[in-house]
């Protein structure tokens, strides 16, 4: 398949589902009160998708693998607040697990993707 916009690329489909489920997430009454893990971690989860978006608009392999370092930095950063989140019992472990789980699989699924882009950017 060829990827025509970044709307087809998997990883941001899954980055976006990612986005709805941290909102959801943090708008349950005890999280939604704590402003700046709140705030932190909504941006965190909208640079993810946001990174992939921007980088594949460069046109350009070198700064679209730069892009998508920063989006798996990001994905990295969620799950580093996501303890905060569960240490805080903001959020259930159940719901740690979901998150977590899927923000491990965005950042193996760009550490793949920047492989592939690396050994066919000659």
């Amino acid at each position: 398949m060829t990827i025509e916009k970044f709307e087809d690329i998997n990883v941001w489909k899954e980055s976006r589902s990612l986005v709805n489920a941290v909102y959801q997430i943090t708008a349950k009454q005890t999280f939604s009160k704590d402003f700046g893990l709140k705030d932190q971690i909504q941006r965190a989860a909208v640079s993810v998708m946001n990174n992939i978006a921007e980088g594949f608009e460069r046109d350009n392999n070198r700064e679209f693998i730069r892009f998508l370092v920063y989006s798996k930095g990001s994905a990295g950063e969620i799950r580093s607040l996501l303890y905060v989140a569960l240490d805080l019992q903001y959020i259930t472990e159940s719901e740690f697990k979901k998150l977590y789980d899927d923000a491990v699989s965005i950042i193996k699924q760009i550490s793949k993707f920047i492989q592939y882009l690396k050994r066919n950017s000659h």
